[in-house]
């Protein structure tokens, strides 16, 4: 067999060969791994599914008619999950960042071009034989169309069919089809997918980064909310107390200045009772303007719709849950967090990036080699038709050859080398560093935890104390045994233990908050779902 006959034969699956590339894409050339290991389920307490970023109008909260809102603890953590206006700001940066993926794998589509030319001459030229000068005048007519694609192995293919047609009045118009087939090889620098598949990994892990902060914000929200409706709970309970021990205190005054009346007290023995009614006046002031203060918060964290709605006024209907056992599982709130934390999750994924661009400019250090290879037939004919069929002749082109090209020295690429491996240490460095800060957060939170449940328990003592404490004292009184000053503040220390035990309860759950924010589970714990996203 003849070799231009063999090269004739191999045209069909040189070019089969490129309409198959064509349709190769990169999306399975290069898979990142983002398992996701055994989770233990953690129970609910709601059941609430995020959905993707939408511009709407919040739907108007459900007021009574005297424009009052009912509030459970899970109706604030819905209504912040569907209209807390960030929220909906921060759920379009994942949709973003995926973009750049579709964007970095564009690269290697397959493009289709084609390309035509006319060209037209008149010229004069000089007769060899007789000296005679005449004038020429010709056209041609190019045109090519053809498909290209560059693949993730650093090859870059191509195949054309091209047609040229000339005329002129001095010779008889002929034309000429071409077929041919480039491939173009990278050997050193830009070789294989491990290298030309960095931008799309890159692409892949920042849109995986976006992911996990999306849910880090969610989890900061979800836990601000809860916070914000037990300072809330707490500021009511604290105006019910406030008011209950102004009562006492005013029932007190009109003792005394009943028995100044009679004669029994002097008359400047009513200075006492009076300055703790004021002083309880005072604090209940105080104490309303404290609500006040985080049923605009709450509202605004919910986005109770249009300013007209921050009027609304709040009927907290959750209570704080009392004390339960003691916590004995601090290793495996240490384990849980390592695996959920979504800032860990996201250093993780920034150190594979970096590790992606230390590869990257490993490869740059090395000089350029390209192996082409570039296959044509042609034919010529007094038309297109013929010139096609004139491809079963023995005539062809090819050439091959190698291409090589280094920079001396080539210190661009050696800096670029050297600052992404400093880049990567250093994402190895703070992924350690956050590793230990996040231990810390369990460990604090986990021991403000315990000291807010054992406070529960020392509060409700102190107050009964403090209750038998004032009884006596106001038995003392009625004997004349005692002073309106120490029934004072007698009431003013059982306020005080009255206080101190619904803020134990209150600051127990929000602890338990910062607890399971800590170990990076409160959004499991409350049954919100954040799709697509594992535990690298």
């Amino acid at each position: 067999m003849s070799r231009e006959s063999a090269i004739l034969k191999m045209m069909p699956a040189l070019g089969l060969l490129l309409f198959l590339g064509g349709c190769v894409t990169p999306d399975y050339w290069f898979d990142l791994p983002v398992p996701g290991a055994a989770e233990k389920p953690v129970p609910p307490t709601a059941s609430f599914t995020l959905t993707g970023p939408q511009w709407q109008e919040p739907p108007l909260l459900p007021a009574t008619d005297n424009n009052t809102l009912n509030l459970s603890l899970e109706q604030a953590i819905i209504f912040a999950l569907r209209h807390n206006r960030q929220l909906q700001v921060n759920q379009f940066q994942p949709l973003i960042a995926g973009t750049f993926e579709a964007i970095e794998r564009g690269v290697y589509d397959p493009e289709l071009f084609a390309e035509l030319l006319y060209s037209e001459e008149t010229a004069s030229e000089t007769s060899r034989s007789t000296g005679e000068r005449f004038s020429v005048e010709g056209e041609d007519v190019d045109t090519i169309i053809g498909l290209r694609q560059k693949l993730p192995t650093g090859t870059e293919l191509s195949a054309s069919m091209s047609h040229r047609r000339s005329t002129s009045d001095r010779t008889p118009k002929q034309q000429e089809a071409r077929l041919g087939l480039t491939i173009t090889q990278s050997l050193l620098a830009g070789f294989g997918p491990a290298v030309n598949m960095v931008d799309i990994g890159q692409a892949h892990l920042a849109d995986q980064a976006s992911l996990y902060e999306l849910r880090g914000f969610i989890e900061a929200l979800v836990a601000e909310v809860e916070t914000t409706y037990w300072k809330y709970v707490l500021a009511e309970e604290g105006i019910a107390i406030f008011k209950r021990s102004l009562t006492v205190a005013q029932q007190q005054l009109d003792e005394v200045e009943k028995r100044i009346e009679v004669g029994v007290l002097p008359r400047n023995a009513a200075a006492a009772a009076k300055a703790e009614v004021a002083l309880r006046q005072q604090a209940l002031i105080d104490s309303r303007s404290t609500r006040e203060k985080q049923r605009l918060r709450l509202l605004q964290l919910i986005n109770a719709g249009n300013n007209d709605q921050l009027d609304l006024q709040i009927t907290a209907t959750g209570r704080p849950q009392t004390a339960t056992s003691p916590f004995t599982d601090l290793s495996d709130r240490l384990l849980l967090a390592q695996r959920l934390r979504p800032d860990l999750a996201e250093a993780r994924l920034r150190l594979q990036q970096q590790r992606l661009e230390v590869i990257r400019t490993k490869n740059g250090l090395l000089p350029k080699l390209q192996l082409f290879i570039d296959v044509g037939k042609t034919g010529y004919a007094g038309s297109f038709h013929n010139a096609v069929q004139d491809f079963d002749r023995d005539n062809y082109e090819l050439s091959t050859g190698i291409m090589f090209s280094s920079l001396i020295n080539n210190r661009r690429a050696q800096g670029h080398d050297l600052a992404a491996r400093a880049s990567a240490a250093q994402a190895k460095a703070a992924l350690i560093n956050l590793r230990n800060l996040v231990e810390l957060d369990v460990r604090l939170a986990l021991n403000e935890t315990e000291r807010c449940r054992r406070q529960i328990t020392a509060g409700a003592v102190t107050r009964s104390l403090q209750e038998q404490t004032l009884q006596a004292e106001q038995e003392r009184f009625a004997i004349g045994a005692s002073t309106s000053l120490l029934v004072a503040q007698a009431q003013r220390d059982l306020l005080i233990s009255q206080l101190a035990e619904i803020e134990a309860v209150v600051n127990y759950r929000i602890a338990l908050v910062n607890l399971y924010l800590a170990e990076g589970s409160l959004l499991d714990r409350r049954g919100i779902n954040t799709p697509n996203i594992g535990y690298p």
